[in-house]
């Protein structure tokens, strides 16, 4: 990618932020962004990936609030204690705990499906949640562009590795639920089959915005296989739309100062961007349905392109290279 190229790809992409804030904006003056009415959901288990911060923990907090044994997967060890303890404090739940998963390291991955598996529990929902945003040129410890490896590849593995515990706990009318969290920035996004580690005239717009898109390629082909063999298990991707979270300390100046200042009103909270990742989780209206892409509680239209099933193949044949996880052709 030409420096131009990149520049573009930024420009695009603070342009698709900037209509989202707008839309964002003018549901405010209209009434506001109000919280939805959920079932309970006792004796069920979900894991949130990325749920010590910003919408993974809103997401963890609320389906504990549900009654769902919750485990929290993520990498900071040091702030996993005070999490749990306040999720378990402020939803009279006992039922939440952490478990370490470094979505940027395979071994890290494959260990937490180990400890999780030894567990002896079922899965009925798997929140892929986590994710780096417009970082540096930096990579995982695979060897990965951190974007493509740890939003995408990270969450590649992880689902693979847990889809037999969530066939064996789906059951008709209760299926297994993967969720997994996109944004709108996938909209201005483009796959280079050829470059996906961003190799060439790096961009964090750019890899960021891909690294999206492939997870809406991921989860449409995922339901495709799901589907063909008749299992249990639904796969949707949710957009939880702009939120203020920790997530903007590598964006351009002009857009961290209109946080600070405006965000009580142009940004989401983050209970408010999780919403959307709730209702897809458990929401009755989703009962074996799959293959969707969700905005505002509410099914719409993704990228022309994310419906390309041999797109969707491609990549994720290529991922299962890069994984290691057998490739399943329908």
């Amino acid at each position: 990618m030409s420096p131009l190229s990149a520049a573009r790809a930024a420009l695009r992409v603070y342009a698709a932020g900037a209509a989202v804030i707008l839309a964002q904006l003018l549901r405010r003056c209209r009434g506001g962004f109000l919280e939805p009415g959920f079932p309970r959901q006792p004796d069920r288990v979900a894991i949130v990936t990325g749920g010590t911060d910003g919408i993974g923990y809103s997401t963890a907090k609320h389906l504990a609030r549900l009654g769902m044994h919750v485990i929290i997967a993520g990498n900071n060890d040091s702030k996993a204690k005070q999490v749990v303890s306040k999720i378990k404090e402020e939803t009279l739940n006992d039922k939440v705990e952490f478990l370490f998963c470094d979505l940027a390291s395979m071994m890290s991955i494959r260990d937490f499906v180990q400890k999780f598996k030894m567990k002896k529990i079922p899965l009925h929902v798997l929140v892929n949640n986590a994710g780096v945003m417009m970082v540096p040129q930096r990579k995982t410890r695979d060897g990965f562009e951190e974007h493509f490896g740890l939003n995408y590849l990270g969450h590649f593995l992880l689902t693979n590795l847990l889809l037999d515990t969530l066939r064996e706990s789906g059951s008709p009318g209760h299926s297994a639920r993967v969720v997994t969290v996109s944004s709108a920035t996938h909209y201005v996004a483009e796959l280079n089959m050829d470059d996906l580690q961003s190799s060439a005239c790096y961009s964090a717009h750019a890899a960021y915005a891909q690294s999206k898109l492939a997870l809406v390629l991921f989860t449409y082909h995922l339901q495709r296989l799901l589907a063909a063999e008749g299992s249990h298990v639904t796969a949707n991707v949710v957009d939880p739309g702009v939120v203020h979270t920790d997530l903007y300390q590598h964006v351009f100046w002009g857009t961290r100062l209109v946080m600070k200042l405006f965000s009580w009103l142009l940004f989401k909270t983050p209970d408010e961007g999780a919403w959307t990742s709730i209702y897809a989780a458990v929401t009755p209206e989703l009962e074996g349905v799959g293959g969707r892409y969700l905005y505002n509680e509410k099914e719409t239209k993704s990228l022309h392109v994310t419906y390309n099933q041999k797109l969707q193949q491609q990549l994720w044949s290529k991922s299962c290279d890069m994984t290691g996880v057998l490739d399943v052709t329908l």
